[in-house]
C-alpha cells in the first residue's frame, strides 16, 4: 500500500540521487587508475560485484524486495570502501568487506535509508577485525613497485621548486589508500554534490575547521601523522551519508566538528589508520540524539537556553567518554569484540522488527 498523495517530484529519485554520488566519485576511479592500472580497476570491480550480489541475495530473503540491488546504494557503498583499503588488499578481503558492508550496514537495519552506521565504514571495520593480521599489516602499503605513474611535476614552469611539488603533490600523490591520491579529485566531487544539492556545506566545513584548527592550536602537525586526503574523503563522501547524519543544519555543525575533535583525539592517543573511521561511527551513533538536541524550536515557544546548554554538555561528554573507551580497546587490540557485539545486536534488532511485523502485519 502507497500513502497519499502519490506525487513524485522529477529529477529527485533515490537512484539518480545515487548517479549524482557515483558521478563525484568518478574523479578517483580515474586518478586510482592512473596510479595502479588496471589493479585498481580490478579490486573496486570485485568490491562492486560483491556488494551487488550480497544485496541482490539478502535483500530480496530478508526484505522481500528484488529491486533493492537498482537503488545504486551497493555501488557507492563499495566504491567507498574500495577508497579507504590499500590498492594490494587481497581480493578476498575485499570481497569479503563489501558484502559485509551492504550485509550488517544496509540490510539488517531494514534497507535504504534506514542505516544507522555508514555501511562502507562498517565494511573496512569488519575487515579490520576478521582478517587483522593481513589489514594489520605494514606490507599491504608498501605499493611503490606497483605504482604505474609516480609522482609528476605539474608545475614545470614555477621557479620555487618547493611551491612547484607542494602543488604537485595536492593534484595527485600515490600512497596510501585507493581514495587518497588527489585532493583535487576529492574537492571536485564535494563540489559537485553540493553544486546539485546532494550534501549540504555544514559538515565537511565544521569537520575541516575543528580538525585543522586543533592542529594549528597545540602546534604538533609536525609530530603526528595522518592523511589529509583520507581526512577530506570522510569529510565529503563518509561524514555527509544522510541517513547516519544528523537532520537540521545545527546538528550537522555540531556533529561535523565533534567528528573533527575526535578524529584529532584519536591521532593523538597514537590511533594510526582507523582514526577517520572510528571518529565517523562514534558520532553516528550519537546523530539521532544530536538531531533531537539541536532541533529547532517550535513557532511561539520560548528557547530554555540553560537547559539545551545541559544537553550539550551531557552529550559532549558521552561523545568523549565513548571515544575514551574506543581508544582504550584499539591500545589494547579489542576492537574487534565491538565488532562482535554489533553483529549480535544487529541481528537480535532485525529479528526482533520482523517479528513485530509478523504479530502486527497492518
Amino acid at each position: 500500500m502507497h500513502s497519499n498523495p502519490y506525487i513524485k517530484p522529477k529529477r529527485s529519485h533515490t537512484s539518480i540521487l545515487m548517479l549524482d554520488v557515483i558521478i563525484a566519485l568518478l574523479p578517483l576511479i580515474i586518478v586510482a587508475y592512473l596510479a595502479y592500472g588496471y589493479k585498481a580497476l580490478v579490486l573496486l570491480a570485485i568490491s562492486c560485484c560483491a556488494a551487488l550480489v550480497t544485496d541482490l541475495i539478502f535483500g530480496t530473503l530478508f526484505l522481500k524486495n528484488k529491486k533493492t540491488v537498482l537503488d545504486g546504494t551497493a555501488i557507492i557503498t563499495a566504491l567507498l570502501l574500495a577508497f579507504t583499503i590499500s590498492p594490494a588488499t587481497p581480493w578476498y578481503i575485499v570481497a569479503f568487506g563489501a558484502s559485509a558492508a551492504v550485509l550488517f550496514g544496509k540490510i539488517v537495519w531494514g534497507g535504504l535509508g534506514k542505516n544507522k552506521f555508514n555501511p562502507a565504514l562498517v565494511g573496512r571495520e569488519f575487515m579490520v577485525a576478521f582478517f587483522p593480521a593481513i589489514m594489520g599489516s605494514a606490507t599491504i602499503w608498501i605499493t611503490k613497485p606497483l605504482i604505474n605513474i609516480s609522482h609528476h611535476n605539474f608545475f614545470p614552469g614555477l621557479k620555487n621548486e618547493y611551491l612547484a611539488e607542494y602543488l604537485s603533490g595536492i593534484l595527485y600523490s600515490p600512497h596510501g589508500a585507493m581514495g587518497e591520491y588527489s585532493l583535487v579529485a576529492i574537492a571536485l566531487g564535494g563540489l559537485y554534490l553540493l553544486f546539485r544539492n546532494r550534501i549540504s556545506w555544514h559538515i565537511p566545513v565544521s569537520l575541516l575547521l575543528v580538525f585543522l584548527s586543533c592542529f594549528w592550536i597545540l602546534d604538533t602537525g609536525e609530530h603526528l601523522n595522518f592523511s589529509m586526503g583520507g581526512v577530506l574523503l570522510g569529510a565529503i563522501f563518509m561524514a555527509t551519508d544522510m541517513p547516519s547524519s544528523p537532520t537540521n543544519w545545527q546538528g550537522k555543525l555540531y556533529y561535523g566538528s565533534k567528528i573533527g575533535l575526535v578524529a584529532f583525539v584519536l591521532i593523538l592517543g597514537n590511533v594510526s589508520f582507523e582514526y577517520m573511521s572510528y571518529s565517523i561511527l562514534i558520532l553516528n551513533g550519537f546523530s539521532y540524539k544530536i538531531s533531537e538536541v539541536f532541533k529547532p524550536t517550535a513557532w511561539g515557544t520560548k528557547l530554555n537556553l540553560g537547559k539545551k546548554t545541559e544537553h550539550i554538555f551531557l552529550l559532549s561528554l558521552a561523545i568523549l567518554g565513548v571515544t575514551l573507551a574506543v581508544m582504550s580497546l584499539h591500545y589494547y587490540l579489542l576492537v574487534h569484540w565491538l565488532i562482535y557485539a554489533y553483529i549480535i545486536y544487529s541481528i537480535l534488532k532485525f529479528t526482533g522488527s520482523h517479528i513485530k511485523k509478523i504479530a502486527n502485519p497492518i
